[in-house]
């Protein structure tokens, strides 16, 4: 019987590898260009609200929020939150990551797309991460098909969900480019590209990982298929 010790979790450490150079990553190029001031002389708060306003965008509150780099809109409420670490400061690294942020209220004001699928995945994508492996492996314990093609097709939700994030989070970062890039020299703009990209691929690790995790159940899946 499979359990989730068995040699299928091989496939899976390429990618938590990738998940760890990505978080390494991005800490180590958010600290280097979070040292390093802007010439705009403004905070990063500042600046979601100067963004927000160029773009008609009136009704979304900018706060700041507990945590290191847990910046975040949050559609639903329309706030525009910011870590400790960014809200006040006036760095290069700062003002990346609320000009992004802001790039994501401008999304959800244009209806973009990807970021409407991805809100109305979230139910299932929270469903599928909760309780797809539960099921899974209740169906490899009662030697049950359908609970291993349920806990399949729940998981599949979650890799949907972490594809379809993908291009929300780079256009909320092209965004963002294009809008300092009419702000700051083309030196700090390419400080704050550096953020928003070592950003980016902690989104593009989860991708992976949730991948091999759905490669990995089918391959149990169709192992134990075959000794049916």
């Amino acid at each position: 019987m499979f359990f989730w010790w068995d040699p299928t979790m091989i496939l899976l450490i390429p990618a938590f590898l990738f998940s760890l150079w990505a978080q390494i990553q991005v800490q180590s190029t958010f600290s280097k260009y979070s040292k390093i001031p802007s010439t705009l002389g403004i905070t990063a708060a500042e600046l979601a609200k100067r963004i927000l306003e160029s773009a008609g965008i009136y009704d979304v509150r900018v706060e700041m929020v507990s945590g290191w780099l847990s910046d975040h809109y949050d559609p639903r409420n329309k706030v525009l939150r910011l870590s400790q670490a960014t809200y006040s400061s006036k760095s290069v690294a700062a003002l990346g990551v609320a000009a992004h942020e802001a790039g994501h209220a401008i999304q959800h004001k244009n209806k973009y797309a990807p970021l409407v699928i991805r809100d109305m995945a979230v139910p299932l994508a929270i469903t599928g991460s909760n309780l797809a492996w539960f099921i899974f492996i209740l169906g490899l314990f009662m030697s049950a098909p359908i609970f291993l093609k349920a806990g399949i097709v729940l998981f599949s939700f979650v890799v949907f969900f972490s594809l379809v994030t993908l291009p929300v989070e780079f256009d909320a970062s092209a965004r963002a480019v294009k809008q300092l890039r009419m702000m700051m020299p083309e030196s700090e703009v390419k400080g704050v590209k550096k953020v928003l990209t070592a950003a980016a691929m902690t989104y593009v690790a989860s991708a992976a990982v949730a991948i091999l995790q759905l490669l990995r159940m089918l391959i149990i899946a169709g192992a134990f298929g075959d000794r049916e």
